[in-house]
């Protein structure tokens, strides 16, 4: 009997339990006080639903609160079952609302299902956020090199966070419009004297457009001189043209010496064709005898010749300096 009782009362605590997860009494008795109508049915259908009553109901409580009146309880539901997340959204609608943002819950949870966090963009077009950029390289006409690192204040712009660029984008081209505006500077001593004019220029360009803020200021917060870049490369090209130089002599020198080569080749098949010639003069001289076209008198007379030449270049050729 003992064990029954005690069966008895597990059962019912265990379906009072059940009743009481499926059934949200005391929740539905606080969104009562509070104002929110809505019924224990549709508490209980929200359990079917597999939709926590006590994010919808906190978030009717205080959008009611706030006097966002317009929010209802199937908008808040099928952004949950879509994937949102309710309670960001309607803290961002009642920002908004105190901060006098226009803000519709479609717009919301339209920004909230893009993956930004609507309430943070919320507070960014209330406090607008200083962005710092990265040291952005640039070079002047002198070829001075410049290092100019920027702080860009921007604003959420709300109607631009779906599809919109965010922070990567502004970044670059507020880089890019830096490096723009330096390069058109005819001296890095203008640059030094006038940073303004580079968040001017900048600033002209319109550099928000299709993005999610809208910029506010860039102010330039240190400029320092970098390498001359200039005087780097006329080093570099002066370089390169001595190389070039060099190697074409260096072409231009075996070109020569093969020249030579060649010439000297030719040389001594002359003369090897002249030897070929001079030994063929004593078996001519030979079969001139034997034939008897050529005379013992005309050998000597050539014999002669020969010798009064050759005495005669050995006078023509100078004497050779005695030794000291």
């Amino acid at each position: 009997m003992v064990i029954f009782s005690v069966l008895l009362v597990i059962a019912i605590i265990v379906l009072l339990a059940i009743f009481f997860y499926y059934v949200p009494f005391l929740l539905w008795l606080s969104a009562m006080v509070s104002g929110v109508h809505i019924s224990l049915l549709q508490l209980f259908l929200m359990r079917i639903r597999k939709v926590p009553p006590q994010i919808i109901v906190r978030a009717m409580i205080e959008a009611h609160k706030a006097g966002l009146s317009t929010i209802t309880r199937d908008e808040l539901e099928a952004h949950f079952l879509a994937g949102g997340h309710v309670e960001r959204v309607v803290h961002a609608l009642v920002s908004a609302a105190k901060a006098n943002i226009e803000l519709s819950f479609k717009m919301a949870s339209a920004i909230d299902l893009a993956g930004r966090d609507v309430y943070e963009a919320v507070q960014m077009s209330v406090n607008p956020k200083v962005i710092d950029t990265p040291p952005v390289t640039a070079v002047a006409k002198d070829g001075i090199q410049l290092i100019a690192k920027a702080r860009v204040t921007v604003r959420a712009n709300i109607r631009q966070l779906v599809g919109g660029a965010g922070e990567d984008t502004v970044l670059a081209r507020v880089g890019e419009g830096i490096v723009s505006s330096i390069g058109s500077s005819e001296s890095h001593k203008q640059v030094l004297e006038n940073p303004d004019s580079i968040s001017k220029l900048v600033l002209r360009k319109g550099l928000d457009s299709g993005t999610a803020f809208e910029i506010l200021s860039i102010d330039i917060a240190d400029i320092d001189i970098g390498k001359n870049i200039g005087a780097t490369l006329q080093i570099d090209q002066a370089q390169a043209d001595k190389n070039i130089a060099q190697a074409k002599a260096e072409e231009r020198r075996a070109m020569a010496i093969a020249l030579e080569q060649e010439m000297k080749a030719k040389a001594q098949e002359a003369r090897a064709k002249v030897i070929e010639a001079e030994a063929d003069v004593p078996r001519a001289m030979a079969e001139a005898f034997r034939n008897g076209n050529l005379g013992i008198m005309d050998y000597y007379r050539m014999k002669n010749i020969e010798a009064d030449t050759s005495m005669r270049e050995s006078i023509a050729r100078p004497s050779a300096k005695p030794e000291e």
